[in-house]
C-alpha cells in the first residue's frame, strides 16, 4: 500500500453509504485533487467514528490537547479582555 498525503476531506452520503473523499490542495494549486475515496456502510462509518475518537483521546493523553486554530468557546467570547475605546476628538 502506498501512503498518500491529504489535507482536505469531503464527506457525503446516500441512504446506503458514506463517501469520504480525501484531497490535497497545495500552495499555488487552484484545484484540490482527490487522492483517495472511501465508501463505507453507515455501520462501518459509525465504528470508524468511534475508533477515531478513541485514538484522538489517546493521542491527546500522550501528547497534549490538539488546538484548532481560530476555534474559540463561548466563555472566550463572553469573558475576553475589554479594550477601552481610543481617544475621540471633542473639538
Amino acid at each position: 500500500m502506498e501512503p498518500v498525503y491529504a489535507n482536505l476531506a469531503r464527506i457525503s452520503h446516500t441512504p446506503a453509504e458514506l463517501v469520504l473523499d480525501f484531497a490535497r490542495l497545495l500552495p499555488g494549486d487552484s484545484i484540490a485533487r482527490v487522492v483517495a475515496r472511501l465508501l463505507m456502510s453507515p455501520v462501518g462509518a459509525k465504528l470508524f467514528y468511534r475508533a477515531l475518537g478513541e485514538n484522538l483521546a489517546r493521542y491527546e493523553a500522550a501528547f497534549g490537547e490538539i488546538h484548532i486554530p481560530g476555534e474559540t468557546g463561548l466563555a472566550d467570547e463572553l469573558f475576553r479582555p475589554v479594550h477601552p475605546p481610543g481617544p475621540t476628538d471633542h473639538s
